[in-house]
């Protein structure tokens, strides 16, 4: 019988994993590089650089994933059950569970078609489910590299109106915008420059990881992806990007220029975040007393708005006994693949 659990994360771009050892506690955290829509072959060498990381033992895993939506599958349908089959060939042998949201946990052999829907795109629902349990009222909010979830939970339980990714986003429970690989162009219109609004390109020429290297608060570790021209991760590469969004070319000397842009565009953003907050609150039923739990790479967005909106914080890492920062990574920045390996205990 393994005593040790692996939760697995697995997106479009990255494949997250968290290690619980046979006390429970936060052994591992990892994350890495996973262009899914690529090919299978980007998952098996995320999961081997993964399993390469950790002693040999005899681990059960946990799976969530969202890596069905990439346009490698057919549908979400083929995605699951492709990703499923993968998985099950990676790790041979191994007692392997999917994570199927409101049915809970089944068995990677018993799973068929009947069960895809609740298998695809769970992982929000194992984090808010997790946060629910440990803190009974509040909201969780989760701030990632591409999307942002908003769950309120009250009485241990998560209240969510929409369940596949359509219902969620028809109820702002799901906003696609996130700090490292959301395009530029995604976040507004036009944007503030010289005192003036200036219309931003409609052109894949830079990415929030670039607005939150020009204001000082992307962790690098957390930017596995490309850059949109494929040149370097540096505050002056950034600027140079950033700046073609207006149709500018750029000068060095100009760099305070683009970190005042980057501002606007950060302002832009968390204005987006803070609507759907607001508009989760104004269902009711949580008190002012209630905190916003935050999770995911973006979540220093989270502690500010907190303060804006007059709600307390909450780290997700602080729901863990002892605090682990791995490789730059913490429990809250992999939300779902340390909350579903928890949940995955006694299942």
């Amino acid at each position: 019988m393994a005593n040790e659990i692996i939760g697995w994360d697995i997106g479009g771009a990255h494949v997250k994993a968290a290690v619980l050892n046979s006390r429970g506690e936060l052994a591992a955290i990892m994350q890495k590089p996973c262009p899914l829509w690529l090919g299978l072959d980007k998952l098996r060498a995320a999961v081997a650089a993964v399993m390469s990381k950790l002693p040999p033992a005899p681990y059960r895993h946990a799976i969530t994933m969202t890596g069905e939506l990439v346009d490698l599958f057919e549908g979400r349908d083929d995605g699951v059950k492709t990703i499923i089959e993968a998985m099950s060939e990676l790790l041979p042998g191994a007692d392997v569970v999917l994570y199927a949201g409101k049915l809970g946990f089944l068995k990677a052999p018993e799973v068929d078609h009947k069960h895809y829907a609740a298998i695809a795109s769970a992982n929000w629902l194992a984090s808010a489910s997790y946060a629910a349990q440990q803190v009974g009222s509040g909201l969780f909010i989760d701030i990632g590299s591409t999307t942002t979830d908003i769950l309120p939970f009250d009485r241990s339980r998560v209240i969510a109106e929409g369940y596949t990714d359509y219902e969620r986003l028809v109820a702002q429970e799901l906003i696609y915008t996130g700090i490292v690989r959301s395009a530029v162009m995604a976040i507004a219109d036009s944007v503030e420059d010289q005192g003036r609004e200036v219309g931003l390109m409609a052109e894949y020429f830079a990415t929030m990881a670039d607005v939150y290297r020009l204001t000082g608060e992307l962790n690098e570790a957390h930017d596995q992806a490309d850059t949109a021209d494929g040149a370097e991760k540096t505050v002056l590469a950034s600027a140079r990007r950033l700046s073609r969004m207006i149709g500018c070319d750029f000068d060095p000397k100009d760099l305070p220029r683009w970190q005042r842009l980057a501002e606007n565009l950060r302002e832009k953003q968390s204005d987006k975040i803070q609507r759907g907050i607001e508009k989760q609150l104004a269902r009711g039923g949580l008190a002012a007393s209630s905190p916003f739990v935050g999770a995911g790479v973006g979540r220093f967005l989270i502690r500010r708005l907190a303060g804006t909106l007059g709600h307390p914080y909450l780290d997700f890492s602080t729901l863990f006994p002892a605090e682990l920062n791995a490789n730059g990574m913490t429990a809250a920045d992999c939300a779902p693949a340390v909350a579903v390996a928890s949940l995955a205990i006694g299942h």
